[in-house]
């Protein structure tokens, strides 16, 4: 690389990647194949539309390689309809809210500190500012069950347009019937964001809600996809025409947000990405991605107990997915960014995360969330998972301690560099 500034960074990720571990549950390691997509021609080539309908010439490589995307993702999660050009996991779910919703109306999600999403109604943010959020949360934090009498209490008093279900860090499985019980009460449109789950989805070891009545499921594509940075939006519902009106009804809602991702938010796709997108589905459809979507929920249920039995507090004690997260001012007495610090420190790389109606302040909170995807591609098994709990609880009970944690950085260093990236294969 001539830009040798930009090529010394990236050489330096590499190495930071490869000799630490990845704890961070919304992080993962793509193939050499999905790198190859994102860095290929596609690239160069610009096309606002969709396939077959498309304002720029020279599409026929690009309409084949979105198809591909769209039909992959489809049979990948059972929906009928798939829009594979969001950006990123925020703009989609802005983009269903936008097609189906007027300015003021109302959307029920997850409180943020309960395990929900910025786009989710967090003060601040645009959609916050156009729509009226009201949240539910944890009934009980020891076992995560969620208060779905108060939640339908709330939507009978405020009749949301539609109602939200998933998180970015709750680490239990959500009810999707009772769900989909007061949504049909309160005729509301049942969206799934299920951008930390999804690969899980696909892997058949966690429920679809598409099973459970649901219109809409948005996701992101990396997390525990191991696709590139990206989204979709996944629908039930008759497909039309993408750049014609028609009218709002749950039947029409694939065109209402095909409409509202293009022209409404986005201009032209990141046909790379698209590429990179349909390869990881390819990836996801294989037998093999079964056994791996397994394998990362045994591991994180080993080392949610590996953590317990060293005296960590978890947030609903324990996991029924892929997430931890941990309470780490209850367990040593210190706020969870001095504790992502000191791991980051000796190569365990996580993030301080808020729990539940945290007392503390987001910038230091009560808590750390990690999870095991990225470690899963890795190789590493549930033996491996005593090792990873033992090394966090040496670090933070000696986090003041500098050659201790000098000690604990060269043995993982030692030890990563024993499970090679899959982009080495």
């Amino acid at each position: 690389m001539k830009d040798k500034v930009i090529g010394r960074l990236i050489k330096q990720e590499e190495k930071r990647q490869r000799q630490g571990l990845e704890l961070i549950p919304s992080e993962n390691y793509v193939s050499r194949d999905v790198l190859d997509a994102m860095g290929s021609v596609f690239t160069n080539k610009y096309s606002e539309g969709f396939p077959g309908r498309r304002y720029y010439g020279g599409q026929v490589n690009t309409d084949q390689v979105e198809q591909l995307a769209i039909d992959r993702a489809k049979a990948l999660f059972a929906a009928d309809h798939a829009n594979v050009q969001p950006h990123s996991g925020a703009p989609a779910n802005e983009a269903v809210y936008h097609a189906w919703l007027e300015p003021g109306d109302t959307i029920m999600g997850m409180e943020l500190s309960h395990g929900g999403h910025l786009t989710h109604g967090r003060p601040g943010t645009i959609s916050a500012k156009l729509f009226n959020f009201v949240r539910y949360g944890i009934k009980d934090v020891e076992t995560g069950e969620i208060d779905y009498e108060a939640m339908r209490e709330m939507a009978i008093k405020t009749k949301p347009k539609i109602i939200l279900a998933g998180f970015s860090s709750y680490p239990r499985e959500l009810d999707y019937d009772r769900f989909a019980a007061i949504a049909k009460e309160v005729d509301a449109v049942l969206m799934a964001d299920m951008a930390h789950i999804a690969g899980l989805i696909a892997g058949k070891v966690l429920s679809n809600p598409f099973d459970h009545g649901f219109h809409i499921m948005t996701t992101t594509t990396h997390k525990t996809l191991r696709g590139p940075r990206g989204a979709m939006i996944l629908t039930k519902g008759k497909v039309s025409n993408p750049l014609k009106e028609v009218e709002k009804t749950v039947e029409n809602l694939p065109t209402l947000i095909d409409r509202t991702v293009f022209p409404g938010l986005q201009g032209g796709p990141h046909m790379h990405t698209i590429a990179a997108k349909a390869v990881a589905f390819y990836e996801a459809a294989q037998p093999e991605f079964h056994q791996y979507c397994l394998q990362i929920l045994a591991n994180a249920k080993s080392l949610s107990e590996a953590l317990m039995k060293r005296g960590f507090k978890l947030v609903t004690n324990g996991t029924d997915n892929h997430m931890i997260v941990c309470d780490v001012n209850a367990s040593f007495g210190f706020d969870g960014s001095i504790a992502e610090r000191v791991l980051d420190r000796i190569g365990l790389t996580l993030n301080k995360n808020v729990i539940p109606d945290d007392p503390l302040p987001p910038y230091r909170p009560s808590g750390i969330r990690l999870g095991t995807p990225a470690v899963t591609t890795r190789g590493l098994k549930t033996e491996h998972m005593e090792q990873i709990a033992e090394w966090m609880s040496q670090a933070l009970k000696s986090r003041n301690d500098e050659p201790t944690l000098d000690r604990l950085a060269k043995v993982i260093k030692d030890f990563a560099s024993g499970f090679p990236l899959p982009s080495d294969r």
